[in-house]
């Protein structure tokens, strides 16, 4: 008679998986699927997020060199670089009054006092939406030139936000609003258009009198509709 080894079915056994510790398994995995999803679907948010955070770090800055100074500055958007229209719409700096030799401000003499920022890609300001009066929706950002001696690299069109000496500004409710989108480079007047992805992926916020700001990334509060196409 053949004789059968039980110890060695039992070793088989044990390397096997349990009913229990498949299901473990499955669960896990399911788990890490819908986590890796709901991060992957947050994606197209994150440069509007970013850019939002980098223009209220410049509002404030603008704000602090302003009553340090006793000058005025100003929170500067390009809207049409005379060299670089990648950058339209996207690149940020700050400019104050040139001080002469006694520490008096030179008016409408402009410097850099920052090299800015520049907005993350696929995120455009939005000259449609920001508006001088955010209350009432009414009122266009206004607009000024850079020009000699400024570097060519900055020189151009910017529309422009401005603190007096006390660092108050001269605007109170005035709203910076940044979109997700696309632009034609080549057209340097062309203005963003929302994607398929980022379709009312907006975010900004308001300046009030004494140059604090509030964020907000509701629609609602920004007075976009859910049927905008460009911005």
């Amino acid at each position: 008679m053949k004789t059968i080894s039980i110890r060695r079915y039992r070793h088989l056994s044990a390397q096997a998986f349990t009913l229990v510790e498949m299901l473990v398994v499955i669960a896990i995995m399911s788990i890490l699927m819908v986590a890796g999803a709901v991060g992957l679907s947050g994606i197209g948010g994150k440069g509007v997020t970013t850019g939002v955070t980098s223009a209220d770090s410049i509002f404030n800055e603008a704000r602090t060199i302003a009553m340090g100074q006793g000058a005025k500055t100003r929170v500067l958007v390009a809207r049409t670089l005379s060299n670089n229209s990648s950058e339209n719409l996207r690149r940020i700096v700050v400019v104050s009054q040139e001080l002469d030799a006694d520490g008096n401000p030179r008016p409408n003499v402009w410097i850099l006092s920052s090299r800015g920022t520049l907005l993350p890609d696929r995120t455009y300001f939005s000259q449609d939406f920001s508006k001088e009066n955010h209350a009432s929706n009414s009122g266009s950002i206004r607009t000024m030139n850079l020009e000699s001696p400024i570097p060519r690299n900055f020189q151009g069109e910017y529309f422009y936000y401005e603190f007096n000496e006390q660092g108050i500004s001269d605007s109170p409710g005035a709203s910076f609003i940044i979109g997700s989108g696309a632009r034609n480079v080549s057209d340097a007047n062309s203005k963003p258009r929302t994607t398929s992805e980022g379709k009312l992926d907006f975010g900004g916020l308001v300046i009030w009198r004494n140059g604090s700001t509030s964020v907000f990334r509701s629609p609602a509060q920004m007075n976009i509709s859910d049927s905008v196409t460009q911005f």
